[in-house]
């Protein structure tokens, strides 16, 4: 059983930056495909991004703004989300997929966090 805990979430304006952390214990981390994904009030859950055997996945939503990262001696995957935007506020969630040879769907990620809320005023 692996546990996921996000943090680093808060309420940034516009064009901010934020670190989020997702600390993960319980399980071999190293062999996990691990991703973040987030929901807006009234909206489905969506994909941001996900690391699988060293290759990381953005959402085009994301992409160039956005930088994931992992540190196996921590069991901690990160996510840097710079220039951000009134549409990046979100519950953000990570999540954790057992090893396979292609990006898994939402669906198939085991073990989910309890998401940290991101908020970016305009």
């Amino acid at each position: 059983q692996v546990q996921l805990v996000e943090s680093g979430g808060g309420l940034v304006q516009a064009g901010g930056s934020l670190r989020l952390s997702c600390a993960a214990s319980g399980g071999a981390f190293v062999t996990y495909i691990l991703g973040w994904f987030r929901q807006a009030p009234g909206k489905e859950r969506e994909f941001v991004a996900g690391i699988r055997s060293g290759t990381i996945n953005y959402a085009d939503s994301v992409k160039g703004r956005f930088t994931m990262s992992r540190d196996n001696v921590k069991n901690t995957v990160f996510l840097q989300m710079n220039s951000l935007k009134p549409e990046d506020t979100a519950v953000y969630y990570c999540a954790a997929a057992p090893s396979r040879a292609t990006w898994p769907r939402s669906y198939e990620y085991d073990y989910w966090g309890q998401g940290t809320q991101v908020t970016v005023s305009s």
